[in-house]
Formats: structure tokens, sequence, C-alpha cells
């Protein structure tokens, strides 16, 4: 985790400075997104809350999003990755909501994606998107870099507004 928290710490800045808040929901990479953000001194200033949001289940009950929502869209895609993280944003009324979902491995999903498979979102004042393809199958690894590539986007979407 210790290579997640200087970007954990810069995002947490740029957070506090224009006091503004965030929100996380996140699927394969387990937790580590909320983790490295709450790991931050200080955390409560702008982490609201986040979930793990796993299964079908999960998304239902926690984050309302109903199998209508989900019309034409799959997991591990941008569109849900979206949808997700402006989900969270609202549901805890933060400034930003941060999201990821896809598939950490060994194996791939049941959509086809290839372990090491992410889709990455920021709603907020700005609005970003991005798929994540490490052609790995290494668990953990790709965790790791899931949480990597999300605090960066988030760091980039806060750097431009």
């Amino acid at each position: 985790m210790s290579a997640l928290h200087g970007l954990a710490g810069a995002a947490a800045a740029a957070l506090k400075a224009k006091r503004q808040t965030i929100a996380v929901a996140e699927s394969s990479a387990g937790g580590l997104i909320n983790a490295a953000l709450v790991a931050v001194p200080g955390a409560s200033a702008f982490y609201l809350g986040g979930a793990v949001i796993y299964t079908k289940a999960g998304r239902i009950a926690l984050m309302g999003i109903e199998n209508e929502a989900m019309k034409g869209m799959r997991s591990a895609s941008e569109p849900y990755a979206q949808l997700l993280a402006k989900r969270v944003r609202e549901k805890l009324g933060a400034t930003w909501g941060l999201a990821e979902t896809g598939a950490s491995g060994p194996t791939g999903n049941s959509y086809g994606d290839a372990p090491g498979h992410a889709c990455i979102a920021v709603s907020g004042p700005r609005e970003m998107v991005l798929t994540v393809e490490t052609a790995s199958a290494e668990r953990e690894a790709n965790m790791q870099e899931f949480t990597r590539r999300a605090l960066t986007l988030l760091l980039d979407c806060l750097n431009k507004t």
C-alpha cells in the first residue's frame, strides 16, 4: 500500500484545498481504493465513505441500481463505471464519485473480459472514464494497478478543475 500512499496523499491534499469531498464504489480492487484514501491522516475532512460493490445483490442493495437501469449495459464497462461513480457521489452527497469495476484475476469475467480488465470513472465537476488492460492474471498486482490508475484519474480531474 505504500506505493499508493503518495497518490492518495496528493488527492487528499487537493480535495482539502478545494474543500471538496469524495465517495468511492469499487469492485475488483476489493477495497484498496477506499483503504488508500482512508489511510491519509485527516481523511474525515474529505472522505465521505465507500463500498465494495462485488455482486448484483450489492449493486442493488447498496447503490440502488436496479436491473432496469442496467438495460443495454453490463458490469465491467465504461458506461457502468460512469453510472456507479455518479450514483455513489449522489448517495453520499459528495463533490466527487470514483468508481472501478473489472476482473482482477486469475481468470476473466463472465462477459469475456480478460483478467486485468477494469473500467474506472470519475463523476463530479469533471467527468472522466478509462479502461485498463494489464494483460496479467496476477490478482493482487491487478488490484494494486487498478487502485493506482483510479487515484491517478481522480488527481487528473482534481488538477483540471
